[in-house]
Formats: C-alpha cells, structure tokens, sequence
C-alpha cells in the first residue's frame, strides 16, 4: 500500500482511495478512534465530490465538520486510553449519531 507510506522522493504521495484507508486503519487496528471515522468519511466525500451538486456537497460538508466539533474535547483526562492504543467507545452514544436528537 505504497499510497499510505512516504516514497522517500520528498514528492507528497496521492491520497489513498477509501478502500485503501479503510484497509489500513482496520489492520492497524484504528477503527475504534472516532476521528478515524470522520477521516475515513472525508475520504469518501472527496471521492464523491464529482458526481454531487454544489450544494448538496457543501451541506455533507458542513454535516461533518458540526459532527466532528461535536466529539469535541472527549479525550482529555483518557489521553492514555485514547492515544496510547486501549480506547474503547462506549457502547452507549448519547443523543445516537443521525438521530433528530442528534442535530
């Protein structure tokens, strides 16, 4: 997977596919971080930008940044458990991601 890792040359490597990011963060094991899905759905966004009106691209993307600022400063006080591998998402979201309490 030559897109996720640096070619040595100082050139930028392109962006890896969704498919390819998803791979990677599953075999790291990464899937687990919330922010892992906010890249992986970013991902997909830019891969669906072309075949998207304006509009309806901008309001996706402002849907995933309002998302993003909501998981906000979750971390604090759980650095050890969050970055240092053993993060585990409670299995209760409070209001459910997507529901009409959620927005």
């Amino acid at each position: 997977m030559s897109s996720l890792s640096g070619s040595g040359s100082g050139a930028p490597s392109p962006s890896p596919s969704s498919a390819d990011l998803a791979r990677y963060l599953e075999q790291r094991g990464e899937l687990g971080k919330p922010w892992m899905w906010h890249l992986l759905r970013l991902t997909k966004l830019k891969e669906a930008r072309d075949s998207m009106e304006p509009d309806a691209y901008l309001r996706q993307v402002q849907e995933a940044h309002a998302d993003l600022m909501r998981l906000g400063e979750f971390w604090k006080g759980r650095e050890a458990e969050v970055f240092g591998g053993r993060y585990r998402p409670s299995t209760v979201l409070e209001p459910l991601p997507g529901s009409a309490e959620d927005r």
